[in-house]
């Protein structure tokens, strides 16, 4: 009597499901403010300073009261001159300061001059063309950051900009979350290297992995140590072998194909021999043959074998796996409303994701291909649009767009 499959789940259930089960790992690393680009803070950052730490000025010219400047055409001595970093004096009333970008601003005056609304007369006085309002071309003290408040939160993944807020409030070291340690692995009897065979030797039915490159690079970005363990033949032993030997001290591990229900599909039966199998394939397209399970202490995901379908799935699925275990506080892309300029007449009972990309008209063209196995379609694409299961799609309907940009951030 043939076993009745599970119906497939939906994408939003499996997804609840798969983060359920990333438990944020345990410890902390210690790394320079320099090298925390991508890495998870694991500590809230708390200013010990005023940023800026004293009142500045954001123009080269001159420092005034502006009181003592009731029209054009005043000329004032200049009493002093004040570079970034430099000290400033008291301004002397009846005076300007000579100030730079970045100066501090000598107390007494409330008003920078631009240098373009002066005129430097020949006995060195300034005449000021320009009546200045009280505060003008001034960055107050902590306009930026106040000292005691919460710059940057625990969960927050690092980036450039991230980096320099840090330094700017003295940190030059940050306790982040651990490197997940991820295997990979691709399976296939059909799959070789390219290097190891030239296009024009490949035997027929061979294809070039290009899944194992992807893969790793998008692991790389969201900061995992990869170990690369290559490609395992198709057969059941080999399979049980692999899965063994990558449970050893890694948080995950990651296969492409092997996940369907053919008869050279081992990934599935091998995980549920030596562990358990906890959620398998998915209401999507492309991506349905998507498997989450426990291989010993470690995770096991195993992704559909085309290209497009691992692609798409790595990005909806692996990755905010992959931040939850850093306790990233965002796991997933912010979606936008825009609209189709293309026709999508045909219904599936699966959730799909279109490859898509903005125009210059500010919608959504359609890669003409939408196979699984088109991994042009995701060079040529800046993003996904979301279509529920059963909805056709018009020309002129807004959709929800998931920007590529952030899904490979």
């Amino acid at each position: 009597m043939t076993q009745q499959r599970p119906p497939l789940r939906p994408l939003d259930d499996a997804l609840l499901e798969l983060l359920a089960h990333a438990r944020l790992l345990a410890g902390t690393d210690s790394v320079a403010t320099f090298d925390a680009d991508g890495r998870v803070l694991a500590e809230d950052l708390v200013s010990p300073l005023q940023v800026p730490p004293q009142d500045n000025s954001s123009m080269d010219g001159y420092a005034v009261r502006s009181a003592e400047i009731a029209d054009e055409g005043v000329p004032l001595l200049v009493s002093q001159r004040i570079a970034a970093g430099g000290v400033a004096q008291p301004l002397q009333p009846g005076t300007a300061a000579r100030i730079f970008t970045g100066a501090t601003v000598p107390q007494g005056a409330d008003a920078i001059v631009m240098q373009e609304d002066t005129e430097t007369l020949p006995d060195g006085r300034v005449r000021i063309l320009r009546v200045p309002s009280a505060g003008q071309w001034i960055r107050r003290s902590g306009e930026d950051i106040t000292r005691g408040s919460t710059v940057l939160e625990r969960g927050t993944r690092m980036g450039p900009a991230a980096q320099g807020l840090a330094a700017s409030i003295g940190r030059d070291r940050l306790q982040v979350a651990p490197r997940p340690r991820v295997a990979l692995f691709s399976t296939g009897d059909e799959l070789v290297m390219p290097g190891d065979v030239a296009p024009g030797a490949m035997r027929p039915g061979a294809i070039y992995n290009s899944n194992r490159f992807f893969l790793r690079s998008l692991l790389q970005r969201l900061g995992c140590e990869v170990q690369d363990l290559g490609i395992v033949p198709d057969q059941r032993e080999a399979t049980i072998a692999a899965l063994r030997d990558a449970a050893s001290g890694n948080d995950l591990i990651l296969t492409s194909g092997g996940v369907s229900v053919g008869e050279e599909d081992h990934i599935r039966p091998a995980v549920q021999q030596l562990g358990s199998l906890d959620l398998w394939q998915i209401a999507m397209k492309p991506g349905k043959p998507f498997a989450y399970g426990r291989v010993g202490e470690a995770h096991f995901i195993g992704l559909p074998g085309n290209p497009v379908s691992s692609f798409v799935t790595f990005l909806l699925l692996v990755r905010p796996f992959l931040l939850k275990l850093q306790g990233a506080s965002t796991l997933g892309p912010h979606a936008l409303q825009l609209p189709a300029h293309f026709d999508w007449p045909r219904a599936d009972k699966r959730r799909e994701f279109l490859r898509v990309r903005r125009d210059a008209e500010g919608g959504l063209a359609l890669f003409p291909n939408q196979s699984s196995g088109v991994l042009t379609s995701t060079v040529w694409a800046d993003g996904l649009v979301d279509v529920p299961a059963g909805q056709t799609i018009a020309r002129g309907d807004l959709v929800r767009f998931l920007p590529m940009a952030e899904l490979l951030a």
